[in-house]
């Protein structure tokens, strides 16, 4: 066990832990609260699906319904009147700088999230802890921050680390995934991939291949494009720990696409 503040010994061990942290957290978001829960592309048995949701109760306190009930109504009314977070309808700057708020306004409609957050999770970890104590997960994050790297550089890794999916999701995904890039797709919102960041952002950004097809598991639809996500559902499909439902282009994976609880929300 480290003692107290031994992390903070050489700087790049701080600088390593919030990039790892980081990463760890967008491929929580995504495989789990995004491929999982919102699209159901993929379904993870419970021993790779709890730490996930742990690890985003410390590093977000994010609530899995709002999460999804937020990204569900976006992609029913995508790029026009309705959408939670739209950078044409808002403003590229104003997404970058503000997704985050335009998040909170959104699941605070009425009806928003009975109508687009069903099928979340509804366990004791849920109602007990993950969801009514949303808050406590993050205050253990900074008392775990502040053990490995002391009272000066603990906060301050804490605080990159509470900042990171407000920034990278709400802000880079959500605005320029939707203002910049290349397309794949002519869909009828404004999506674009924006690579080549997808190890970084764990997938997510090749944005344009999502609203194409969004309950694909796999959202790389070119042999340049690299989805680091998959990867990882791929590794934990041979562990036994995820079920594939559908994967766009895939053999095996591309018979059943099911039903992708977005596109019901949309009619």
């Amino acid at each position: 066990m480290p003692e107290f503040g031994s992390w903070a010994t050489h700087w790049w061990k701080p600088v390593l832990f919030i990039v790892v942290a980081g990463h760890l957290t967008n491929v929580c978001v995504t495989l789990f609260l995004h491929r999982a829960q919102t699209h159901r592309g993929v379904k993870f048995h419970w021993l790779a699906e709890v730490p996930m949701r742990v690890w985003l109760w410390l590093t977000t306190a994010i609530k899995t319904k709002e999460w999804v009930a937020c990204h569900r109504k976006h992609h029913a009314f995508a790029d026009r009147e309705g959408d939670p977070h739209s950078p044409l309808l808002e403003g590229l700057r104003n997404i970058m700088l503000k997704g985050a708020l335009y998040y909170r306004q959104a699941v605070r409609q009425p009806g928003v999230l009975e109508k687009y957050g069903k099928g979340t999770p509804n366990d004791w970890l849920e109602r007990h802890l993950l969801d009514k104590r949303s808050a406590f997960g993050i205050l253990v994050m900074l008392g775990i921050d502040i053990w490995l790297f002391g009272f000066f550089v603990g906060p301050l890794v804490w605080g990159i680390q509470m900042i990171w999916i407000p920034f990278w999701a709400a802000g880079v995904i959500n605005g320029v995934g939707h203002a910049l890039g290349y397309r794949n797709y002519e869909v009828k919102d404004e999506s674009r991939n924006i690579s080549p960041i997808a190890i970084w952002l764990g997938g997510e950004e090749l944005h344009n291949n999502h609203h194409a097809d969004p309950h694909s598991a796999k959202f790389a639809h070119r042999g340049f494009e690299l989805d680091i996500g998959w990867i990882y559902i791929r590794a934990l499909s041979l562990l036994g720990l995820a079920k594939i439902k559908y994967a766009h282009g895939v053999s095996g994976y591309d018979r059943d696409r099911g039903e992708d609880p977005t596109a019901k929300a949309a009619a």
